[in-house]
């Protein structure tokens, strides 16, 4: 409002009070959905004239009215959680004293530990409840005060928390939440900061699809408890829409707003709180701010003229966190600037608690929360980072780092507390629980109980099936004259799990809107696009036979241009075993470039939580990927699934190839209950597919068997993927015309080829005195000493991974570099992988061991027409 003169300022402000008593009268007798629905009509309204509106501002109020009452024993629940706040501090000390530079974190747990003990009293579910178990993500670094809760239940015990961080000398507690590190403890693993709000959404959404597609009966609420610091990760916020958009009203965020981070402010200069309400609300999802208790929510109501409010609103971060620091007297000063009636008003009130430390107002928060059926829910909760550390850390730059407490510093804290330590017990930093039996040890055990038991805690169900029905999978291993790309078999293999297979009600396809692209489309009429509350529309392609079908009950989630969404969907597929749900494998086709380097962080996730499943990498291979150029043509994730300790890595050049790891890996995953995943590349140039040679299966699995096999050979050739095909035409060449024995050995898997080697390696090492192991590349390829040379789509340096355990030179030709668009051959001539180059390579080879003439190789250069200066296809 633009006012010339007082007059029409005061015009405009009773017209203002007016509106407002209208407001208040309707909200009165009506209710709060009347008037937001009148708002609403309003706002159209206003739309319609043309005025534009300002930037939402959230009031830095709380969005529900303060609750009458706290359903639980408030004395009991504070006692309890001072019990966890005081073990959750001394597990970190001790260990630090103990072992300085151990590390941990106090001041998180401080902050979140009152939502998290309302939680865990009154709203997470536990396996046994009727409803089944809920999903919980809980933020990693407030960890401490997990542990410390799962002591006073008895759950650890004292020699465990005392080796927090210790978990090769001791039978120790992980830094943060690792099912991998702790498989019956943590349920889901949320370090890396940033994972756990995108891995929460898709569960909760993953949740709802199993149980549209009939495969689950109840649909659990998934919590995730979360930092206002982490939210700055893309993964955080990136995801936000797809749980509006699918009506997840079983998702719950709640936000930390402790309004700091690892170094300082999350906001110094603004305010996270707002921000954050405005970023959810406008995806969608209803925000519940809870940033004051009952004393300032009294002042609140008092402030007839909304002076309060003003200064509120005017508060940046860094203000509120110096005030935290302050304390109390700093604050009631702040709020009421300099107003005699406010100050009268506000030295009555209790202590100004923020909204994240006040269990009324979180237990109210929560219950709204797990009503909503039909939108996800955010709660904003605003704290002190380090709550009640007082100068040991409170509302500190360097809260984050406290790792110990001592004098009287510690003193004061118990105190505050009132933990039952006595000064002559208190430098020891005893950890504290009730009796058994005990008011404060039955209150704790019946909470739990009325909600079906302990939380974290991970039930993985035993292996699903004795056996891999192969009967209806036979026909993959038989081969076919008609030229089929490598994709396309493994498609037609998931379409006979997913329609003629006992495995259908377990399998599911995961594509990031690349289906056309792989040959899944063919799928879609056939099982159908989840799409919760089915398709309400008529697809443009409805007269075809691939039309572009949506179902409520559809099995493909097709979730759009997002690899990190898909491989979220994954995870929770995956993992279903271990949350209450059945044994399920998930298949992800992706374009092989945007895997590893693209989500990484997300497979080593998956890694943590043990996640069972397929991971495709489709349009594989830096020559064979022909048109798409540099960006998608990958030669290297292979090398970046090197280092995955769970993932079993292949490149396939056959369908009988794909059949025996698909196979394989479905009977180590629902047979032998292995927490592995299957990383297969496939790639999209047409050839005829061989039948599987006699007695190669187990071979093709294990990573490398033989393709032609010659007496005595001079050279061996090793081939991978499409490239394999060139390593065959280039030993025919040898032998046609230089009458070079070269056999052929196909390597469908570089890394685990090397894990044995160096399995069997460590093996001899550590028992000198026993007759050594072979490596099974050693078993395989025998003792007998020549050269070789190795040639696949990928860099040099994974073949490279192998050369120390072969019987002579290895001579390795790869697609370093950055890729381009040409026809096939031209790609593999520049990257110099061709039959060709694979023949220079090998002539070279011998000739060093003086089996060939120099000239013999200048010769085959000059016969094929290369330019032996050109530059190195690295550096172009």
């Amino acid at each position: 409002m633009s006012a010339s003169n007082a007059t029409d300022r005061e015009a405009y402000r009773a017209r203002a009070r007016d509106w407002l008593a209208a407001l208040d009268d309707l909200i009165a007798s009506e209710g709060a959905d009347a008037a937001a629905e009148l708002l609403e009509q309003l706002e159209r309204r206003a739309a319609v004239q043309g005025v534009r509106r300002r930037r939402v501002r959230h009031p830095y109020v709380n969005t529900l009215p303060y609750p009458e009452r706290h359903p639980g024993d408030e004395e009991l629940e504070e006692r309890l959680e001072n019990l966890v706040r005081w073990n959750a501090m001394a597990l970190v000390a001790r260990a630090n004293r103990k072992r300085p530079g151990t590390g941990g974190h106090i001041a998180s747990h401080a902050s979140f530990a009152t939502a998290l003990e309302v939680a865990f009293n009154h709203f997470i579910r536990g396996h046994g409840h009727e409803e089944g178990p809920d999903r919980l993500y809980l933020q990693g670094h407030a960890s401490p005060g997990i542990y410390a809760r799962a002591f006073l239940e008895r759950r650890l015990d004292e020699a465990q928390l005392e080796a927090f961080r210790q978990e090769v000398s001791a039978d120790g507690l992980s830094s943060y939440p690792h099912p991998w590190l702790m498989p019956t403890f943590w349920e889901t693993p949320s370090v890396s900061m940033g994972l756990a709000p995108i891995m929460a959404i898709y569960q909760a959404r993953f949740d709802r699809y199993a149980r549209d597609r009939g495969l689950v009966d109840v649909l659990p609420r998934t919590w995730a408890f979360l930092g206002d610091g982490e939210m700055d990760e893309p993964e955080s916020l990136g995801a936000l829409g797809v749980a509006s958009r699918h009506q997840l009203g079983n998702l719950t965020f709640v936000i930390d707003c402790n309004l700091q981070r690892l170094d300082g402010p999350v906001r110094g200069n603004g305010q996270v709180i707002g921000e954050l309400a405005r970023r959810f609300e406008g995806a969608g999802w209803r925000v519940i701010q809870v940033l004051w208790g009952r004393a300032v929510c009294e002042l609140l109501e008092a402030d007839e003229d909304g002076r309060v409010l003003e200064v509120m609103s005017r508060t940046v971060d860094g203000e509120w966190q110096r005030l935290a620091a302050e304390g109390d007297d700093a604050l009631r000063a702040h709020l009421t600037g300099g107003d005699p009636r406010l100050e009268r008003i506000a030295a009555r009130l209790g202590p100004l608690v923020r909204g994240g430390h006040d269990r009324a107002a979180l237990h109210g928060a929560f219950d709204a929360a797990a009503r909503e059926e039909t939108r996800p829910t955010v709660i904003l909760a605003q704290t002190i980072k380090g709550h009640l550390l007082g100068e040991a850390g409170e509302a500190s730059n360097v809260a984050h780092k406290t790792q110990s407490l001592d004098g009287e510093a510690l003193r004061a804290f118990r105190d505050r507390l009132g933990v039952p330590v006595s000064d002559a017990d208190l430098d020891a930093l005893p950890f504290v629980r009730p009796p058994e039996g005990s008011t404060l040890d039955t209150y704790l055990r019946e909470r739990r109980e009325a909600l079906g038991g302990p939380r974290p805690l991970r039930r993985a169900s035993p292996p699903a099936l004795d056996a891999i029905d192969e009967a209806p999978l036979e026909r993959f291993f038989e081969g076919s004259e008609r030229e089929v790309t490598t994709t396309a078999w493994l498609v037609r293999l998931l379409s006979t799990l997913l329609t003629d297979h006992p495995l259908r009600d377990r399998v599911v396809p995961i594509v990031p809107d690349e289906a056309r692209t792989f040959g899944v489309e063919a799928l879609f009429p056939r099982v159908g696009i989840y799409a919760p509350g089915g398709q309400r529309y008529e697809p443009v392609d409805a007269d075809v036979l691939l039309t572009y079908r949506e179902s409520e009950r559809g099995v493909i989630l097709e979730e759009g241009i997002t690899e990190a969404g898909a491989m979220s969907s994954f995870i929770a597929a995956g993992t279903s075993y271990a949350n209450g749900g059945p044994h399920l494998v998930p298949m992800f086709f992706f374009y092989s470039m945007f895997g590893f380097q693209r989500v990484g962080d997300l497979v080593w996730a998956a890694g943590d939580a043990r996640a069972r499943g397929f991971l495709i990498g489709a349009t594989s291979g830096r020559t064979t990927l022909n048109g798409e150029g540099l960006q998608h043509q990958d030669g290297h994730s292979h090398l970046l699934a090197h280092p995955h300790p769970h993932v079993r890595a292949y490149d396939v050049a056959y369908g009988y190839e794909l059949a025996a790891i698909v196979v394989d890996g479905l009977r180590r995953m629902l047979v032998e209950g292995e927490d592995v995943l299957v990383y297969l590349t496939v790639a999209n140039e047409p050839y005829p597919m061989p039948a599987l040679p006699d007695g190669a299966r187990q071979d093709i699995v294990r990573g490398l068997y033989r393709v032609s096999e010659v007496d005595a050979p001079q050279i061996t050739l090793l081939g991978a993927g499409p490239i394999l095909r060139e390593a065959l035409r280039a030993a025919a060449f040898l032998k046609r015309e230089h009458g070079i024995r070269a056999e052929v050995c196909g390597v469908t898997s570089w890394s685990l080829l090397h894990r044995d080697a160096c399995t069997a390696e460590r093996w001899n090492r550590l028992h000198p005195s026993a007759a050594p192991r072979r490596p099974f590349l050693r078993e395989r390829l025998g003792d007998h000493e020549r050269p070789f040379v190795a040639v696949s789509d990928w860099v040099k340096a994974l073949p490279h991974t192998l050369a120390r355990w072969l019987p002579g030179p290895l001579h390795a030709l790869g697609t370093d570099g950055f890729g381009r668009s040409d026809t096939r051959e031209a790609l593999r001539d520049h990257f110099e992988v061709s039959a060709e180059h694979t023949v220079i390579a090998a002539l070279a080879a011998l000739a060093e061991r003086g089996e060939v003439e120099p000239r013999a190789v200048a010769d085959a250069i000059e016969a094929f027409g290369l330019d032996p200066d050109r530059a190195d296809p690295r550096t172009r």
